[in-house]
């Protein structure tokens, strides 16, 4: 797929880190100029306090081959997606729509009722009316020219609620539902639309919560971080399958779905960076809804 994208415009939102970061590198790995957009710089520390910037992301654009522009911008401001916008200027062929920032507000085994109310809405803000402000300002720039495709990344490819908190669900439902209403929207005007998960996400903050690295983090399953973590799966997983969307002339046929990063997988025959195949959706039905011991399967989704 190299140079797939060359001479293509793509924006990534929520770039500072985790796939967002990824599927900037990756669409850069194929040639395009990618406008890494998210609001830690190295001037400025967004509230999640993480040491990652968008400046970090374009370098490691520049350095798969593709060309990076670093913008700051708070997806909650129009304003700034406005800025942002402007700095474009031209047609965007591929729009991920990564932002969340929504991890702070989470209260872990706390009931929705007792719950801050405040935390709760700053969730669903955060996490859903920033995917439609983004969308609002930038769907103009993907229609400019006909092929375009718009990425909505969420956390699951169906409705059942997983958890952790009520907040959480709705904000992450809400983007698979945003990728339907783009599958049906974008058709008439030439373009596709459909939402994208990982799995159990091996992202830098994972690494960190569980105090390992991309060198030992097996040494925390079953201990401090769950046995579902056997199958997680780094950034760049997922930014694999983004790049196999992009690249794909019949991309069209997935519009209004949500794909997983194991669906891709199945569909485009890509690795993860260690050459493995983590398959979560096989985890989720054969181990964690059957309660089979995962000792036994463990290595089979593995390929």
């Amino acid at each position: 797929m190299t140079d797939t994208l060359a001479g293509k415009v793509a924006v990534v939102t929520g770039a500072t880190r985790g796939c967002g970061r990824a599927i900037a590198v990756e669409l850069g790995r194929l040639g395009a100029t990618v406008y890494a957009a998210g609001r830690t710089t190295r001037e400025s520390v967004s509230p999640m306090g993480r040491p990652e910037t968008i400046e970090e992301t374009a370098e490691l654009v520049d350095a798969a081959g593709g060309h990076g522009i670093p913008v700051r911008c708070d997806f909650t401001s129009v304003s700034d997606v406005d800025a942002l916008r402007d700095a474009i200027g031209g047609p965007v062929h591929v729009l991920v729509d990564d932002v969340w920032g929504g991890d702070r507000f989470i209260e872990w085994e706390v009931p929705y009722w007792e719950a801050d109310l405040d935390k709760a809405l700053s969730m669903v803000h955060n996490g859903v009316d920033s995917h439609l402000i983004a969308l609002h300002r930038l769907l103009p720039l993907v229609l400019a020219e006909p092929g375009g495709l718009v990425l909505e990344v969420t956390d699951g490819d169906n409705d059942a609620y997983v958890g952790p908190t009520i907040g959480y669900h709705v904000s992450k439902s809400s983007i698979r539902a945003i990728g339907r209403a783009l599958g049906v929207e974008l058709a008439e005007f030439g373009a596709t639309g459909l939402a994208v998960t990982p799995g159990f996400l091996r992202s830098e903050m994972m690494l960190e919560i569980f105090g390992v690295t991309e060198g030992d983090w097996r040494d925390a399953v079953g201990q401090i971080a769950p046995v579902d973590f056997a199958v997680s799966e780094t950034p760049t997983y997922l930014a694999r399958g983004v790049a196999a969307l992009a690249s794909d002339p019949d991309v069209s046929r997935f519009a209004g779905r949500t794909l997983a990063s194991w669906t891709l997988m199945h569909t485009y025959g890509f690795t993860d960076t260690d050459g493995t195949q983590p398959d979560f959706g096989r985890w989720l039905t054969e181990v964690r809804e059957t309660g089979v011991d995962p000792a036994t399967v463990a290595a089979s989704l593995f390929r």
